[in-house]
């Protein structure tokens, strides 16, 4: 969540969640706690994928970021399995490794044979890093293969990379016309997302080139005549972070955090559509430099009533017969929108939940960052798949150190509390 919200999100969260109560649901299992601290390697839990072991679902994996803390690897009761470190600065005045996002490419065609990789985005350097997942391979089931010649993904040299407007959100695609395999970025505090090949390299490694750049507006015009944008720090501009593609129709969501979801091509040609705006849409703020936040000037009402700002981790359910869920963490007042997947029904708002506390020792989601969901029977103890949501203050906690996890929710509840 940007800092410089935070303070004119708080009165419209209350007045949401006041006149709008959402269903709970309680999450099974929970991974361990990480803290962004030098005792806990600055590792913070952001963003997970679900990767699915078609041999064995049981021993399917939830591969997730933790920033400079690098990526993790749990199975199915939440236990970890590998650690992999984020790559170390490239001098000693420059960015570490930092990773953000993470997402999969099943099947990717390599030198070796096809191959599942776990893709993410390395903020740190500027790059795409790519993990061949091996479930049964000594030492881990995550293998570096990323090609040590990979480009920075936007900027043009070190200096650029070290002012961190790098990498951020991400998601995979693969063109069922031509079978190629796609990421697409987004540029942290700017509004670019641009659209990367997958390529095999040299040595079994994978590498990526860039095939072209969209920009999201920045500014906005209201009904009244008004330009608006959103209210951050100087220089920053509404970054994109969550992001899915939808693999039947090539659709990609794109979650601009502090606007809305927009609907594009994965291609990125054509014009995006702003499928739903945040509370907060058209909301003027003026920064405060010394509180580091927006005071909120008054709400004109062009705002949705779905999502509040930051709206952060998309991710979608399928379902056989094409329907299912976009489902997106608006993370202002810890709830979960869910919108209809068929692009015929245009994504209208099919309801909303929270994910709530089980019991003293397994907490909620609050300040939701990054979100997976699966619709895939994954042995006994998610036979109806699994959602897998961060937590940015697990409780209860450790003092005052900062205590991220991810918590594991049954899908099956999620589907039913949304059928109902």
């Amino acid at each position: 969540m940007t800092t410089a919200f935070v303070a004119a999100t708080t009165t419209a969260s209350a007045t949401a969640t006041a006149a709008e109560p959402l269903p709970g649901i309680t999450p099974r299992a929970e991974t361990p706690v990480l803290h962004d601290d030098d005792a806990g390697g600055n590792a913070d839990a952001d963003d997970p994928a679900i990767w699915r072991n078609t041999a064995d679902p049981a021993r399917s994996l939830v591969i997730a970021t933790a920033k400079e803390g690098g990526l993790r690897a749990y199975d199915l009761d939440a236990r970890p399995v590998q650690s992999v470190a984020a790559p170390p600065a490239e001098g000693p005045d420059d960015a570490p490794g930092r990773f953000n996002n993470v997402d999969l490419v099943h099947g990717l065609k390599l030198p070796s044979g096809a191959a599942d990789l776990a893709v993410t985005s390395d903020r740190g350097h500027d790059q795409l890093r790519f993990y061949r997942i091996d479930r049964d391979r000594s030492g881990g089931p995550l293998t570096d293969i990323t090609d040590p010649a990979a480009p920075p993904v936007f900027s043009a040299d070190q200096a650029e990379v070290n002012e961190q407007r790098t990498a951020y959100g991400l998601a995979t695609w693969q063109d069922k016309a031509s079978g190629r395999s796609y990421a697409l970025v987004s540029r942290r505090e700017r509004t670019s997302v641009a659209l990367l090949e997958l390529l095999p390299a040299s040595g079994g490694k994978v590498t990526y080139r860039k095939v072209r750049t969209l920009d999201l507006p920045s500014s906005f015009r209201l009904p009244n005549g008004t330009s608006w944008s959103p209210c951050a720090e100087p220089g920053e501009l509404p970054q994109v972070e969550g992001m899915v593609v939808d693999p039947d129709n090539g659709t990609l969501y794109a979650g601009q955090e502090d606007v809305g979801i927009w609907r594009m091509r994965a291609d990125l040609t054509g014009k995006p559509e702003l499928v739903d705006k945040v509370r907060e849409y058209g909301v003027p703020g003026v920064y405060d430099e010394e509180t580091e936040e927006c005071e909120a000037g008054a709400d004109p009402g062009y705002g949705g009533k779905r999502i509040t700002a930051d709206v952060e981790g998309l991710t979608l359910v399928n379902e056989e017969d094409g329907d299912g869920y976009l489902l997106a963490s608006s993370q202002g007042d810890n709830t979960f929108a869910a919108y209809d997947r068929e692009l015929s029904d245009r994504n209208e708002y099919e309801g909303g939940f929270r994910v709530t506390p089980a019991g003293g020792a397994l907490d909620g989601s609050e300040e939701c960052d990054g979100a997976a969901a699966l619709n895939e029977p994954l042995g006994p103890k998610y036979p109806h798949g699994l959602l897998v949501v961060q937590d940015g203050h697990d409780a209860p906690g450790d003092g005052d150190r900062p205590a991220t996890n991810f918590k594991f929710v049954d899908l099956g509840k999620v589907m039913k509390t949304l059928d109902d």
